[in-house]
């Protein structure tokens, strides 16, 4: 039976808003080979603005490190949160995904009346929530939680790359590109390799896997 943890937007969207307090929540790592999926969500304060807010794509590193210690200074409140390579491995990416995106929320300091989610699908939650596609370059508080994950899963396989420098980590931060596909082919994946990836599963079977 298909495990249901995550919910169509269209089924929990209302036509009118509650005053309160909103949150945004925003990812990153969906696609990599490796590491965690993280997750964000933000409360902003409006008494504090933060000027530069957008999708932390469209940013460079050095603005987005600069803007994810003012949103942590400035912000109400936030929280970052994760959904490990084997929940990964074990969920699928994208009930990891919402997995993480709840965890996120609840782990809020203050609860909001409702919280806008970057996308088409909507985890679990107990208060109102709606899903906005492209949110992260829309929503002031979705830019700032994709800003608050970005850079913590960059951090991470920055330090990734510091325990397996062969890999480029710091550089391709676990995507699949040609570099990373080389060391996958040459040293076999290593624990922090999603085996449910067809490229690792791939190296996996004709290389194993390496030590830490």
């Amino acid at each position: 039976m298909r495990s249901k943890k995550f919910l169509k937007a269209e089924q929990v969207s209302l036509a009118w808003d509650t005053p309160g307090l909103i949150a945004g929540v925003d990812e990153a790592g969906r696609g990599p080979l490796a590491g965690p999926v993280v997750a964000a969500a933000v409360i902003l304060d409006d008494q504090k603005p933060i000027a530069g807010l957008a999708d932390s794509k469209a940013l460079t590193e050095r603005r987005r490190e600069k803007l994810f210690d003012e949103i942590r200074a400035k912000a109400l409140c936030c929280s970052i949160a994760q959904a490990t390579v084997e929940e990964i491995d074990q969920l699928n990416i994208l009930q990891a995904t919402m997995l993480a995106m709840q965890r996120a929320v609840n782990g809020l300091r203050l609860k909001p009346v409702k919280v806008l989610v970057d996308g088409n699908r909507l985890p679990k939650l107990d208060v109102l929530a709606e899903a906005i596609v492209q949110g992260d370059a829309k929503v002031k508080a979705i830019s700032a939680a994709s800003i608050l994950a970005k850079v913590t899963r960059d951090r991470m396989m920055t330090e990734l790359h510091e325990l397996h420098p062969a890999y480029g980590f710091d550089r391709h931060k676990g995507y699949g590109t040609a570099q990373h596909l080389a060391a996958l082919d040459e040293f076999g994946p290593l624990p922090a390799h999603r085996r449910s990836y067809a490229p690792v599963a791939r190296a996996a079977a004709q290389k194993g896997t390496a030590h830490e």
